[in-house]
């Protein structure tokens, strides 16, 4: 396959399969959505790709590591602390930032089977936990933890 054709379908597959994750997080009005999935899956391949070019797969390697490291904070930008109920929002859309992440990184390096089945699994998350969890808590109510005695 010609190389610029093959690096613009890393690009574009990278950006859909993001923006697949960013539709579920839209749908259910979350503060990501497809731009902000697609734009981190595709600025991920984009950081695998111009690495892999410059200067082969021990930069590509380097440049993965960082990837890892740097979404953290954009993840950790959408958790949030409710101090009224000390409830904990936002875990499963920095979740979804890390996944897409970690799915432009797959289609940064080309690995096409890899990144879709990903993606599908990642999607079937999404969209059937939830009702899973909402089941499971129905079954088997949570029951408060005892606070703590004091000392």
């Amino acid at each position: 396959m010609d190389p610029v054709l093959e690096m613009a379908l890393r690009l574009v597959t990278a950006t859909l399969v993001g923006g697949v994750i960013g539709l579920n997080r839209d749908l259910h009005g979350k503060p990501t959505g497809v731009r902000t999935m697609g734009l981190v899956g595709l600025g991920s391949a984009l950081i695998v790709v111009a690495a892999g070019l410059v200067g082969g797969n021990g930069d590509a390697t380097r440049a993965v590591q960082g990837i890892v490291t740097g979404i953290g904070f954009l993840g950790a930008g959408v958790i949030v602390k409710d101090s009224t109920s000390d409830r904990i929002h936002g875990l499963t859309t920095a979740a979804s930032i890390w996944l897409t992440a970690a799915l432009g990184v797959t289609c940064g390096l080309g690995h096409w089977v890899l990144a879709l089945e990903a993606t599908g699994l990642g999607f079937a998350v999404l969209m059937l936990g939830g009702p899973i969890e909402k089941g499971i808590h129905r079954r088997w109510p949570h029951k408060p933890e005892d606070p703590e005695p004091p000392r």
